[in-house]
């Protein structure tokens, strides 16, 4: 029997490594699919999933995850902080939902992305999946609880079995960070509060110059069925032009043309509009192209974009507002307006291909670094789940903040600046032995005074030592106790940065510190 499971963990070994190579080269899903097979009866036959004790065993996170440590994660919390700040400024609540859904409840709402759900072994017989986003949980939730109204705000991860960039803030978990106006209201009201609720997020945390795109589902309908495209055929396309943002005109030209057979001459009307982006001028402009006239769906598309453009203004976000035909959000379920923030690039850094390079001849647009938000409005959704298809009308918008917290890493990377990670007041120190139970005494005092307070775990630690940690941690005050002093009813005050002492009554400490504190 030993040998025979040796034999087995042999031909697991290498099937896994064959499955990898196919991975690696990207095979078809139908030949991966059949080698997994293989691999998982070859782990069937094991009775289980225990490894022998002397297979080695490599310590590291999995692909697309990372640790964040005490300085990531204090960068990390006030960049949360703020946003929810602006979340609550516009009337958020908080809800919460599973990690995990039921399959179903996930399936045929993400178009071609589908494929990058990560779903879970049959639990006692649900089939689960990894949530992908926050969005279609939403909907669930509305429908499940028949809530008709919201203004929700949700900061949670989500799980793609994507392709992970790790230095630009790609992984397969992280966080979203989501704002959504449920209920039905008049045209563009909601919308233009969304766009707006970006911008204040991306000035807040000052992370550098921005745009944000606008677009409107059913102008790229509107568009494409001007411009030749077969309805049964939109999201496809949908999901070519998605990829301008990373990809040169040509390369989804080619797309289009020879993975999703569509007809050159009308590959090449459709380029004439997507490289387009501006304001209410273009607006106009399109209102009056004639082949675009001649579509309903495009005409409601652009009358909706000039109330949107009319309400960004009055909300002063002129400056940060385009319409770009080039914006398409490949996710199915978006049926009005759609947009995204997107990070210029800064003078001299690298930027995506697609706006770096130069296209048949044009100027080149302005570089940019990636979409940091996006969202739009999704209508139909919840009806999806409601029994009787009850529509409740959604907008939101979702906040890369991955990528935001790998660009202010690495700004505090290059500056040198190390973040403080605690929010203790005062360290309690002893100058002397045998001053530990005082110590406690004092701890104890602060902590019911409501004061963020600590001391050293050793019995008699050395004063220099304690100190020192207190400079390191960049902690303000420490409260140095000694035998003279505490006779009298006092302890010593000390400033860290400035090292000046001060005497102060033991019963009159928590207000000295509050007191400092304010100062």
């Amino acid at each position: 029997m030993s040998d025979s499971r040796e034999q087995i963990l042999e031909q697991i070994k290498l099937q896994g490594d064959l499955v990898r190579q196919l991975k690696g080269a990207k095979e078809s899903k139908e030949k991966i699919d059949e080698e997994v097979a293989r691999l998982l009866a070859l782990k069937a036959k094991l009775g289980g999933d225990v490894a022998p004790a002397s297979q080695k065993f490599t310590l590291k996170t999995p692909k697309g995850t990372r640790d964040y440590g005490p300085q990531q994660m204090t960068l990390r919390q006030g960049v949360l902080d703020k946003i929810v700040q602006v979340f609550k400024r516009h009337g958020g609540e908080a809800i919460d939902t599973p990690v995990f859904e039921l399959k179903e409840v996930l399936t045929g709402k993400y178009g071609e992305d589908s494929k990058l759900i990560y779903d879970l072994k049959d639990q006692g017989g649900e089939i689960l999946s990894m949530r992908y986003d926050l969005t279609v949980p939403l909907a669930r939730y509305l429908a499940m609880n028949k809530i008709s109204s919201i203004k929700r705000y949700h900061i949670a991860k989500v799980y793609r079995r994507d392709n992970p960039a790790m230095t630009r803030g790609r992984y397969r978990e992280f966080y979203q960070c989501d704002f959504d106006i449920a209920g039905t209201y008049d045209p563009m009201l909601a919308d233009a509060e969304c766009v707006k609720i970006v911008s204040e997020i991306l000035d807040t945390l000052e992370i550098g110059d921005y745009v944000i795109k606008l677009n409107h589902r059913q102008l790229l309908d509107g568009m494409f069925e001007a411009c030749g495209v077969p309805a049964e055929s939109f999201r496809t396309i949908c999901s070519a032009v998605d990829k301008l943002d990373k990809s040169p005109w040509a390369d989804v030209r080619k797309e289009m043309v020879t993975e999703k057979g569509l007809d050159e001459a009308t590959a090449d009307r459709i380029g004439e509009y997507v490289r387009l982006s501006g304001g209410t001028e273009l607006v106009e402009q399109l209102l009056a192209d004639p082949k675009l006239k001649a579509v309903s769906n495009a005409v409601k598309g652009l009358e909706g974009m000039q109330l949107l453009l009319k309400y960004c203004s009055i909300f002063g976000l002129d400056k940060r507002v385009s319409f770009d035909l080039s914006l398409a959000r490949g996710l199915d379920y978006y049926t009005g307006v759609i947009y995204e923030g997107v990070l210029k690039a800064e003078s001299g850094s690298s930027s995506s291909p697609a706006k770096s390079a130069q296209q048949n001849g044009e100027p080149a647009e302005q570089a940019t670094i990636g979409s940091v938000a996006g969202g739009g409005r999704y209508d139909n959704l919840v009806g999806m789940f409601d029994p009787r298809g009850k529509a409740v009308p959604c907008v939101g918008v979702s906040i890369g903040v991955e990528r935001i917290f790998s660009v202010l890493e690495a700004r505090f990377a290059a500056s040198k600046v190390k973040l403080r990670t605690n929010d203790v007041e005062a360290y309690v120190a002893s100058a002397h032995k045998g001053l530990h139970e005082q110590r406690l005494r004092v701890l104890n005092q602060l902590w019911d005074a409501g004061i963020k307070a600590e001391h050293s775990y050793k019995l008699n630690p050395k004063l220099l030592a304690q100190l020192q940690h207190c400079e390191e941690h960049q902690i303000p005050l420490v409260v140095v106790l000694g035998d003279a002093e505490l006779a009298q009813g006092l302890v010593k005050l000390r400033e860290v940065t400035t090292r000046q002492e001060t005497s102060v009554k033991l019963e009159d400490l928590p207000a000295e510190i509050k007191r400092r504190q304010q100062a």
